[in-house]
């Protein structure tokens, strides 16, 4: 399987990245959740500074990942990987660090 070069767009900064070509539309939905996340974040709450934003994003979203389904519900297919979007968003967080 080839890879192929992406630009995604979090927290308003473009990371390019290189995946599988069967990961790119996973990395984009991802993103996509970030950024929703994030909004959502901003409109319910007086937050403003983008590295708190990351940080309660990445939160919701790795306990949200790491739920584990009751002992009687159906098995469900494994979780996405978000490996290469939790680098990206570390990387930010470091930059926007770097800024204080």
């Amino acid at each position: 399987m080839s890879k192929v070069s992406l630009k995604v767009v979090v927290a308003g900064r473009t990371y390019p990245l290189t995946v599988q070509e069967s990961e790119v539309e996973k990395v984009q939905r991802a993103a996509e959740d970030i950024n929703k996340a994030i909004r959502q974040l901003q409109d319910n709450f007086a937050v403003r500074d983008m590295q708190d934003l990351l940080a309660m994003t990445a939160l919701q979203l790795s306990t949200r990942a790491g739920k584990v389904p009751a002992a009687d519900a159906p098995t469900s297919p494994p979780e996405a990987d978000y490996s290469e979007v939790i680098a990206a968003l570390k990387a930010l967080s470091d930059d926007l660090g770097a800024l204080n």
